[in-house]
């Protein structure tokens, strides 16, 4: 196994070395009937890369890695597994196992029988194939559990169970598909936690697919970005969130309050209410836009308490609503033509803002990124 990527690869930086790419699909179209369900996407993951693939319900995310593991066939294009097309491949000659949402565990069987079974179908003997098993169990941190069924076990352990009998037979990728959706937040939380543990350990590729941007940013090397059939972006984390490039992704990934504007020229758009804002990214003049502005990003104050220095992005406003978070507070500020939210840190009751009261929001012109309107 080769290294992980460097962590700056992006959609526009693929990796350039043919050795270090796990999976590659070239003009990758589906099509179900007269329904495009992944739309001629072009994709690399690395050899030892955690890579996610992101979307709401009906992305085509699931489609594609249902293609990747041979579940499914391209209608169109060419789909390789480290340099071998494997396009019309059935799953069983693909060097690939996945892991899916449903465990998919017998429940007549063991733990040791349910992650040994891959290796008895092939014809390992069952010493070995018990072996091979107890090393899986215990690398998923299941020992003493060998002997239980499915249904003795919670659910985070059944997830483990899935892992370690996918892992068993050393696929070259392993492919998860929504794996942690029907857990709790906190077990769903730990689980995280450990499976890139596990990924970082055994040098695998993971193809993840998820709806939870959590989950993405949390776990990933880097992550595309899905929408009707179509790759709108692959990036790290803090490029998808930071340096979004349409307004579907500046808006699925993470809360941001976009707001429309023109460009006037390079590095200056107009806000609708007429505020000229410094734009850190520029696009034709003329162009339709929205600008992403996070509300983590915003800082509230009283009027007349906006630094000078942040004069030109500020705007007055009144607080329409207060949510607590405990860690955090959640304000919606009214200011001329829009409502902004605005996320701060949690600080004593008494100096927090109420509804109703007159307040000045500002921003550091470098935390907003513009995207244009699709």
């Amino acid at each position: 196994m080769t290294n992980p990527p460097p962590t700056d690869w992006t959609a526009t930086s693929p990796p350039v070395d043919d050795a270090a790419i796990a999976v590659n699909l070239t003009g990758i179209t589906k099509r179900f009937g007269d329904v495009t369900a992944v739309n001629d996407i072009d994709l690399q993951i690395a050899d030892g890369e955690f890579f996610a693939m992101l979307g709401p319900s009906g992305c085509g995310k699931t489609t594609t890695l249902r293609m990747i593991a041979g579940l499914e066939f391209p209608t169109e294009g060419s789909l390789q597994i480290f340099g071998v097309e494997v396009g019309t491949q059935p799953p069983n000659k693909r060097p690939v196992n996945t892991v899916f949402q449903n465990y998919a565990l017998f429940p007549h069987l063991t733990v040791r029988d349910n992650v040994s079974f891959g290796l008895r179908m092939q014809g390992t003997n069952k010493r070995e194939a018990a072996r091979r098993a107890d090393e899986l169990i215990e690398l998923v941190q299941l020992s003493g559990m060998e002997k239980r069924k499915p249904a003795q076990l919670s659910g985070g352990q059944q997830q483990r169970v899935a892992l370690a009998r996918a892992l068993v037979n050393e696929p070259q990728v392993l492919l998860l598909d929504e794996p942690l959706g029907a857990l709790d937040l906190k077990l769903r939380q730990e689980m995280q936690t450990e499976l890139k543990s596990l990924q970082r350990d055994l040098g695998v590729s993971f193809v993840f697919v998820t709806h939870d941007q959590e989950e993405a940013l949390t776990m990933s090397d880097r992550i595309a970005v899905m929408h009707e059939g179509n790759l709108l972006q692959v990036g790290r984390a803090e490029d998808l969130y930071e340096r979004p490039e349409s307004r579907f992704v500046a808006d699925f990934i993470g809360q941001t309050n976009l707001i429309d504007a023109t460009v006037a020229d390079a590095d200056m758009i107009v806000l609708t209410n007429g505020t000229k804002v410094k734009a850190p990214n520029p696009h034709p003049a003329g162009t339709s836009v929205a600008m992403s502005l996070r509300p983590e990003s915003i800082e509230i104050g009283r009027p007349g308490t906006v630094p000078t220095e942040y004069e030109p992005t500020s705007l007055p406003g009144v607080v329409k609503s207060v949510t607590y978070l405990g860690h955090a507070l959640v304000y919606d500020v009214g200011v001329d033509w829009i409502d902004l939210e605005v996320r701060t840190e949690n600080v004593p009751a008494e100096q927090r803002f109420t509804v109703g009261d007159d307040v000045a929001i500002w921003w550091d012109r470098h935390a907003d990124w513009v995207v244009p309107n699709e």
